[in-house]
């Protein structure tokens, strides 16, 4: 059996998403990840893994009518037995409505993120002007279409508890392979000395740093902690603007993207890992997926009360309010002092990690929707 797991933009962070339901879903057959790529490469964190992409290059500015010209080869990579589209985007979602409409074959959706909710960000005006955008096949409008469709999807899967209740579904949440990602097989020595580490107390930030992830917040609140305290920014595109600026602070280093599968080489460096969400339209839905990156090695984690954060750090974070720098600084403060009582959180969330968050416990949700959307001729 070949499951073709459709995303939106190759070239996109989205695509961790895929490559996570790549990964748990190999068990069951012949995996590939197929979709457009819109910038230069495949998503470099991407690369070097497991999981087999096929990317269809077109072009860094997809506009209707030239994008059509694009649509039919789309189309024709969904060539699997089972097609997963991740997300509800025209690029996914819409090009396997249309290789389903060609071939009959089961279609589920993933929905990891509320993607209408991206392009709300700008209050009214700002949300007017993109719903009048339609040349833009990822745009508003064809976003929205895409949504109302989910329904045509025969299963759905979708990573937060707001989702669920938005789109129904089964809960799958962002997880990770604690067997591979075990703590006892990275030192943190080791990992400090590859990235120039002395004695120095080390917070980091593993991801894309976009707005919403409150990394300004995070590089003042590290600044307020003062002392030896260093931040460490891992996965922004240092060409940009904000990671120029974040690193012209004294206490920043900003690093590149970094290979999904060397992530554990790095948070072994990490005395805390930060996770400071803002409370926006673009996160009301998501959990990032570095949280259980986090969790998965053993790390102490402070993070925002953001989307169902609090229910996955219950009793093995510490929470503080969205948007509040001096609470951040202060948590941030009182775990670096009290090293007893970050090893403690750091192995319970190991141990929540293991139980909820595991590839055994996604599969165990996973692989029961899959069988029931195949036809018996597969099963």
């Amino acid at each position: 059996m070949k499951i073709s797991i459709l995303a939106f933009d190759l070239s996109d962070n989205a695509t961790g998403r895929a490559d996570l339901l790549a990964r748990l879903l190999a068990p069951l057959g012949d995996v590939e990840v197929v979709g457009p790529r819109f910038g230069e490469a495949v998503w470099r964190p991407a690369l070097g893994g497991p999981v087999r992409y096929r990317a269809l290059a077109v072009g860094d500015a997809p506009r209707w009518p030239r994008f059509a010209a694009h649509w039919r080869a789309l189309v024709a990579q969904a060539d699997g037995d089972v097609l997963y589209a991740s997300k509800p985007r025209a690029t996914s979602f819409g090009v396997a409505l249309a290789a389903r409409r060609r071939r009959p074959r089961p279609l589920l959706l993933d929905v990891d993120d509320w993607e209408v909710g991206f392009f709300r960000r700008g209050g009214a005006w700002g949300t007017l002007g993109r719903a009048l955008n339609l040349a833009n096949p990822n745009g508003l409008p064809w976003t929205w279409l895409m949504e109302r469709r989910v329904g045509r999807a025969a299963a759905i899967t979708v990573a937060s508890r707001f989702l669920e209740r938005r789109f129904g579904g089964t809960l799958v949440p962002h997880v990770r392979d604690t067997e591979a990602w075990n703590p006892a097989r990275y030192e943190r020595a080791t990992a400090r000395a590859a990235l120039g580490l002395g004695g120095e107390r080390v917070v980091m930030f593993l991801g894309t740093p976009r707005g919403h992830k409150g990394v300004d917040d995070l590089v003042e609140a590290v600044g307020a902690v003062g002392g030896d305290t260093r931040l460490l920014i891992v996965g922004a595109d240092t060409r940009s603007a904000a990671a120029r600026r974040w690193a012209s602070q004294p206490w920043v280093r900003v690093l590149g993207e970094i290979a999904f599968d060397d992530v554990p080489r790095y948070l072994a460096a990490a005395d805390v890992v930060a996770v400071p969400q803002r409370a926006t339209t673009d996160t009301v839905g998501q959990v990032p997926a570095k949280i259980f990156d986090a969790m998965a090695l053993g790390r102490p984690i402070v993070s925002t009360a953001v989307s169902m954060i609090p229910e996955i750090l219950d009793g093995c974070g510490v929470l503080v309010p969205p948007g509040n720098v001096l609470a951040l600084a202060a948590s941030l403060r009182r775990v670096l002092d009290d090293p007893e009582t970050a090893a403690a959180l750091g192995r319970r969330a190991r141990e929540r990690c293991c139980e909820r968050y595991s590839f055994a416990a996604a599969r165990a949700a996973l692989f029961p929707v899959v069988e029931r959307a195949l036809p018996k001729s597969i099963r």
